[in-house]
């Protein structure tokens, strides 16, 4: 018995008949847990044995795609391996941003900040593609919503640029200086690794553009509650693992 449901199960051990196979995950919520402090999310017990078990198969490549910027994912992971890192929701794939797009970001997040710092327990965090507004830690729940409105309004967060792309998530509300995404960013590494087939794992709103890249003989893996486009479901970060340790056994 593998604890998974019996739909994921068949999907994955059909799954692993395919090469090359692109086995990519999202981070927070999906292999570490959610936390107040995001330098605090560790990954989960077992999680680096099996992407390391994953990335030695023949065939297989194993990429962590993240809201995360690229170096603060790597830090805060202290994974190391043959991985694919993807950062900013796709927008860190070939270096951070530079120039005229960082120093739009810069003062996006100058005109944030008296916002933020208005209400208790938020936090901006100047990523290296994007701004984000935490609300994690507002108790003030009706503060913390209107915050976040605030923060897209005409005038302070989306300032009538098109160019900006909204990324509402958990408690969280990211604003990215390009229009790239979870979904654009797999399919530049589908047809860059020339993949015969894909699994991806994610938990939140920004991970949907993920899930409908993908195809139908691909695996798109919901972590935990809410709405979703993903074909299957777990209910936390250890269904996550035992899917992902489900794979391994089949692949080896």
């Amino acid at each position: 018995m593998t604890g998974l449901p019996p739909d994921l199960d068949a999907a994955l051990v059909a799954l692993s008949g395919f090469r090359p196979l692109l086995v990519a995950s999202d981070y927070d919520g999906v292999l570490a847990r959610l936390r107040d402090d995001p330098s605090s999310a560790v990954p989960e017990p077992g999680v680096a044995e099996v992407l390391a078990r994953l990335a030695a198969t023949d065939g297989v490549t194993v990429a962590l795609v993240s809201g995360r910027g690229v170096a603060d994912l790597q830090a805060t992971s202290g994974l190391s391996g043959p991985y694919r890192w993807v950062g900013s929701h796709g927008a860190e794939f070939d270096g951070p941003l530079r120039g005229e797009l960082a120093a739009r970001r810069n003062a996006l997040a100058e005109r944030l900040a008296p916002l933020v710092a208005g209400t208790p327990g938020a936090r901006l965090e100047v990523k290296p593609a994007s701004v984000a507004v935490h609300v994690r830690q507002v108790h003030d729940r009706s503060a913390a919503a209107a915050l976040l409105a605030r923060a897209e309004a005409p005038g302070v967060g989306v300032l009538g640029d098109s160019s900006l792309t909204m990324k509402p998530g958990k408690d969280v509300l990211e604003i990215a200086m390009t229009d790239a995404d979870k979904g654009t960013a797999l399919r530049r590494l589908r047809k860059e690794l020339g993949s015969a087939a894909a699994v991806y794992l994610g938990d939140d709103v920004t991970d949907e553009d993920g899930f409908r890249a993908l195809g139908p003989s691909d695996v798109s893996i919901k972590v935990g509650e809410g709405s979703s486009d993903a074909r299957y479901r777990v209910a936390d970060t250890a269904g996550a693992l035992a899917a992902l340790a489900r794979l391994a056994d089949l692949l080896r």
